[in-house]
């Protein structure tokens, strides 16, 4: 792949703007269809202290342009991450970014000072899932808690930090800045828009969970519209994520102020999109006009 484009995000080299979004990419399955280290960094699926069971099936529905999950961070705990899928991830290579989630202020600190001590290249606080009962979500809809949240993490590691917002807010940039003060290198936005579907036939939620976490095309408009707004307002880089399907899409993105982006539900269609987008996304920034209209869009939100 042309890596003509590389991004600086906290002091960490990408080669291209693209990354994965948590809870898309999976080491083994999606290892089969591209080589990691082509994309500018892979996020990894949210790491908890212990492991994580999800929630009871059905945990997935479809939705006109777009789909439900209420998956709920299923994932095998951090002792079991950094020996299996971050060792791999960097023997092929690959920048990695992990995904941190936890039940309380204690797990994501205890997680993240694990991670700290490893050779990841970045941590993304999960603070949005609104998949899970305790956790997630909870910590990313108030500015001050989150603040404390974000300043105990910051406090244990000096890793390049991106806490991962959550749309599900009257003003997602009161909760950006929040994050920034508090000791955030970047931002990602946006997670998934809380949503549900009921089975007209039975008249009950589709869902086991009830709601579930809306993604894809669907999401892209109101997602563009946020990135359009916090990159406006924060100093920081801002990693732009909803409904990316094509390297044009992608585009959009950075024209509204995003340093780089993430492919999550397109992922789940086509399990090498994400490289697909960066290469699309490459041969549209080697035209002049289109990289210049990036830099000014970049001037514009510094």
């Amino acid at each position: 792949m042309d890596d003509s484009y590389r991004v600086n995000i906290c002091g960490v080299e990408w080669r291209n703007p693209v990354t994965t979004a948590a809870g898309t990419f999976a080491v083994a399955e999606s290892g089969k269809y591209f080589d990691p280290a082509e994309l500018g960094a892979v996020t990894t699926k949210g790491v908890s202290a212990e492991p994580w069971a999800g929630n009871p099936t059905p945990r997935i529905a479809e939705t006109p342009s777009g789909m439900l999950n209420a998956v709920g961070l299923e994932n095998p705990g951090v002792d079991a991450y950094i020996a299996g899928d971050l060792r791999v991830l960097k023997d092929r290579g690959a920048t990695v970014i992990s995904n941190v989630a936890g039940h309380s202020e204690d797990e994501y600190v205890y997680v993240c000072r694990r991670l700290d001590a490893t050779d990841t290249d970045m941590l993304e606080l999960n603070v949005s899932c609104p998949n899970v009962r305790e956790g997630g979500m909870a910590f990313g809809t108030d500015a001050d808690t989150l603040a404390r949240l974000v300043g105990k993490v910051r406090a244990v590691t000096d890793k390049p930090l991106i806490v991962k917002l959550s749309p599900n807010v009257t003003d997602i940039t009161k909760l950006a800045a929040a994050a920034e003060r508090a000791g955030a290198d970047a931002l990602s936005l946006i997670n998934t828009l809380l949503g549900m579907r009921i089975d007209t036939r039975t008249g009950k939620p589709i869902l086991a969970n009830i709601t579930g976490g809306l993604s894809g095309p669907a999401i892209r408009p109101v997602a563009v519209r946020m990135v359009y707004e916090v990159a406006r307002s924060v100093s920081v880089p801002v990693v732009g994520m909803g409904g990316i399907m094509t390297g044009e899409d992608a585009l959009e993105f950075l024209l509204a102020g995003a340093s780089a982006v993430a492919v999550g539900t397109a992922a789940l269609i086509d399990p090498a999109a994400p490289v697909r987008v960066a290469r699309e996304l490459g041969e549209l920034i080697s035209n002049p006009q289109v990289a210049a209209a990036i830099d000014a869009a970049r001037v514009r939100t510094a």
